[in-house]
């Protein structure tokens, strides 16, 4: 599964990915959430249904009534599928009890689950973190969560206080693994095939979600999944076509080079290591669309 990653894994780099690469079973979106009431325009534009690629919304909330115009609005669209987010751990969102800072409230879990269960036509799984400053929080709510009607659980076992750095508490995972009935997927961490073949060997692990792996190797799942490692050549060949179509995208609906510039440089956030040091320091230094394109043309 391909995790859902805020300014990174929008519908350009889904789609694109998807016809380049394949080899991943679900793309999930970056959140979506309630501002001044209602869906954001921008979240009901990166949610739409296509048929390309298996596609599933996440959602991002600090009540019930949040939880109920996000699931409204996407059943609304077509949507059977949703995911929570239990793990964004960005400390305004956390503050605000949305992400982890929604695991450990126990009263609001209990909520979802009820309204869960009142609506069976639609599927739901949880993307949660084991807590938000100790990695024993996830007990809180976890007998909630294993009475939920869930497809699946994926947990990152790190809390929301180390955002993405930090070792991993994988005795705390193994824990909540076991206790969940749901099946289990491991996100974090994920940079190789062997990782993933190392992860899904694990008790209670059905599955993986790579997320910062898959932008720093987006060849990574068609890798595992045929078996064979693709050359430093072949990995940047393709990452060269990834980009194409992802600027052609992303500038047919920008204005300029500053937008379009602002959209890009992200791309390029995990790929150091792929394009090589002075390649990405040009890219970063680019101040406008010539140069930016003659830096990108210069990686070999």
């Amino acid at each position: 599964m391909a995790a859902p990653l805020q300014g990174y894994t929008d519908a350009a780099w889904r789609q694109a990915h998807a016809r380049i690469y394949g080899g991943v079973g679900c793309y999930y979106t970056p959140f979506a959430r309630v501002e001044k009431g209602c869906v954001r325009a921008k979240d009901v534009r990166e949610t739409a249904l296509t048929d390309s690629y298996t596609l599933v919304p996440q959602i991002i909330f600090r009540d019930i009534t949040e939880f109920d115009i996000l699931v409204s609005a996407l059943a609304a669209a077509g949507h059977k599928r949703i995911d929570l987010n239990l793990g964004c751990p960005f400390p305004p969102q956390v503050h605000h009890g949305r992400g982890a800072g929604a695991l450990v409230r126990r009263d609001l879990m209990q909520q979802v689950a009820t309204r869960i269960n009142e609506l069976p036509d639609m599927k739901f799984s949880i993307k949660m973190r084991l807590g938000v400053d100790s990695p024993d929080q996830w007990r809180e709510s976890a007998d909630i969560i294993a009475a939920m009607p869930l497809t699946h659980v994926t947990i990152h076992p790190r809390i929301a206080r180390q955002q993405y750095s930090g070792e991993l508490h994988t005795g705390e995972f193994a824990e909540a693994a076991a206790a969940m009935p749901h099946p289990v997927v491991f996100n974090g961490d994920i940079l190789t095939p062997a990782d993933i073949d190392r992860l899904l060997a694990m008790p209670h692990v059905e599955g993986v979600m790579a997320g910062r792996g898959l932008l720093a190797r987006p060849s990574l799942a068609v890798e595992w999944l045929n078996g064979r490692q693709w050359t430093r050549d072949e990995r940047v060949s393709a990452i060269l076509s990834l980009h194409a179509e992802v600027l052609e995208a992303r500038a047919g609906r920008l204005c300029g080079d500053t937008q379009i510039l602002s959209a890009m440089r992200p791309f390029w956030d995990f790929l150091e290591a792929e394009i090589g040091h002075k390649c990405a320091k040009a890219i970063r230094k680019a101040g406008n669309m010539a140069k930016y394109t003659s830096a990108v043309a210069s990686i070999g």
